[in-house]
């Protein structure tokens, strides 16, 4: 739903997130607090950072998977394209993933 989308990207933690999941997808929770650290100074502990990314995943933001005994986060732009659809190409073909009318 659009509202889980809006409130995931509300924090400024969980759009660096996502700016480095831009920057190179399939990252593991491990890489992505490195790269929060070096890259944008942001000093929160793994949990945290765990919780982050449990509401990007929930908002549908992110996809995670496993492989081997690691888990890798890849970006997932489809909850974004939507919401862009929805408001700035009204006339296009609606996805099946659309909030229902209110």
């Amino acid at each position: 739903m659009a509202e889980d989308v809006f409130k995931a990207l509300a924090d400024p933690t969980r759009r660096r997130i996502l700016d480095e999941l831009t920057e190179r997808d399939g990252q593991t929770l491990f890489e992505i607090c490195a790269r929060l650290v070096t890259g944008h100074s942001v000093g929160l502990s793994r949990q945290a950072i765990s919780q982050h990314l449990a509401v990007l995943e929930s908002a549908g933001l992110i996809r995670s998977r496993r492989q081997g005994r690691y888990k890798f986060h890849d970006l997932n732009t489809e909850p974004l394209e939507r919401i862009v659809t929805r408001w700035l190409r009204p006339d296009a073909p609606e996805s099946n993933h659309e909030d229902p009318p209110v």
